[in-house]
């Protein structure tokens, strides 16, 4: 049995796949829980347990592959760029590990659905396949002859910081963003602000 985890901003969901030569790939279990939002610790826990729970339900254990915001730097081996701020400067990967007692694959939530997506999804058999994820972040991942492409600092594809493109003279400077900057495309199109355009109208 393979089992995803998808950590988002908002939810954290769990699927279990089936391993076998007669069942690949088919579901054998889904569940979500709530994220712990700004609770490191508490995320940690969420995942273990939502992983008992999968393991629990089906009678058998897995192997873990984790979809993430944010990615692991290759500098400092700890999480970055990650829109659920409270993973950033953590190392996200070995403490899941040290939590979970196995060991576990990690990846960009935007670079796992590039990925799937060419393999076996709308982009099967393209050379090159840019995903987009608008969701409580603004990300995207590249995939070239059905390999990741993360390039130097593991940010190929992440579109979500580079400043609105034509923006009014009533848009600029832009909103604060979590990296630093301002104006960013994530503070536009993201869950988070999309509410707070609505909430200014």
């Amino acid at each position: 049995m393979r089992i995803g985890i998808d950590l988002g901003g908002t939810k954290i969901e769990a699927i279990a796949l089936d391993d076998t030569a007669t069942g690949a790939g088919a579901t054998l279990f889904r569940h979500r829980v709530p994220t712990p939002t700004g609770d490191y610790a508490g995320i940690l826990n969420a995942i273990a347990e939502l992983l008992a729970l999968t393991e629990n339900e089906t009678g058998q254990p897995g192997t873990v592959g984790i979809a993430t915001p944010g990615a692991i730097s290759p500098s400092t081996s700890l999480l970055k760029n990650s829109n659920s701020t409270v993973l950033n400067g953590k190392p996200l990967d070995r403490d899941l590990e040290a939590r979970l007692g196995r060991r576990i694959r990690m990846e960009n939530d935007a670079n796992c659905l590039a990925l799937s997506e060419a393999v076996d999804g709308a982009a099967a058999n393209a050379r090159v396949v840019f995903g987009v994820i608008l969701g409580t972040g603004v990300g995207g991942g590249v995939v070239i002859n059905r390999q990741i492409h993360d390039g130097r600092n593991r940010i190929a594809g992440e579109w979500g910081h580079n400043p609105l493109a034509w923006a009014r003279a009533d848009e600029l400077p832009g909103l604060g963003c979590y990296c630093g900057k301002l104006g960013c495309i994530e503070t536009f199109l993201s869950g988070a602000g999309l509410t707070l355009k609505t909430q200014a109208a």
